[in-house]
């Protein structure tokens, strides 16, 4: 595994102290782990490490965390595993650390509900700026003053970030499907490029040629039941991006 550059303590600013976080780091590396932890608590990042899920769901039943910073390649199950797992059982923001640079795992790792990923190696002020990025993104979306939208015959509760079909039934979503929802919800009848939606969704800038954001609308499609070959709520503009065309939003 690919370790991340040397640490220098020295360097991190001691007065930063905006936030009071707990991150749990799932990380089988120890040493790599044991850096991240004393780098992040110079940030008012207060970590606990563990090296497998295992340990992950001990962690998880003993303190409350505030984010989970996951490493792909793991011992026994893999992070994509953990992910889904966690993304069953909790809403909590995910973190995901790889190794590797191929496009697939991270598009499977934001499928499955991670909220961010980063390459290794990388620059632990990188992380730290990842972190506050992402908790600032959730506490934005839970202090939104519009709890309930609707569209059609949908309902979306951004409080309880649920969605609720027509029938009733309540349907899960990802962070990310959430995000997206909702930046739909609030530009109705726009079209939006790819980059402008994966941006909001994922709360940062992206390369031009990452296409992962068809893949999330495509699963967010399939969550609305939207005919992907004749969709009625969100629409492809060819070479353009895509609108949402709901009749109904109040």
């Amino acid at each position: 595994m690919q370790a991340v550059p040397p640490i220098s303590i020295d360097n991190a600013p001691t007065d930063e102290r905006r936030w009071n976080t707990r991150a749990l780091i799932v990380d089988d590396d120890v040493p790599i782990r044991e850096l991240l932890c004393d780098y992040l608590a110079r940030f008012n990042i207060h970590c606990r490490g563990v090296t497998d899920g295992s340990a992950m769901r001990q962690a998880l039943g003993e303190e409350t965390f505030d984010v989970v910073v996951l490493d792909l390649m793991l011992p026994g199950e893999d992070g994509l595993s953990l992910c889904r797992w966690l993304r069953g059982t909790s809403d909590i923001p995910i973190l995901m650390l790889t190794a590797r640079c191929e496009p697939t795992d991270r598009i499977i790792g934001l499928e499955l509900g991670a909220d961010d990923y980063m390459a290794k190696p990388f620059e632990p002020r990188e992380l730290v700026a990842r972190i506050q990025t992402v908790l600032r993104r959730v506490r934005d979306d839970r202090s939104e003053p519009r709890n309930n939208i609707r569209f059609d015959a949908w309902r979306l509760n951004s409080v309880m970030r649920q969605l609720t079909a027509p029938d009733g039934l309540v349907v899960p979503l990802s962070n990310a499907e959430f995000r997206l929802l909702r930046v739909f919800l609030e530009r109705p009848r726009r079209v939006l490029n790819r980059e402008q939606l994966l941006d909001a969704a994922r709360g940062r800038t992206i390369e031009a040629f990452d296409r992962s954001i068809d893949l999330l609308v495509s699963r967010l499609r399939q969550k609305l039941g939207d005919d992907p070959r004749a969709p009625q709520l969100i629409k492809t503009v060819r070479g353009e991006g895509y609108l949402f065309d709901a009749r109904d939003i109040g």
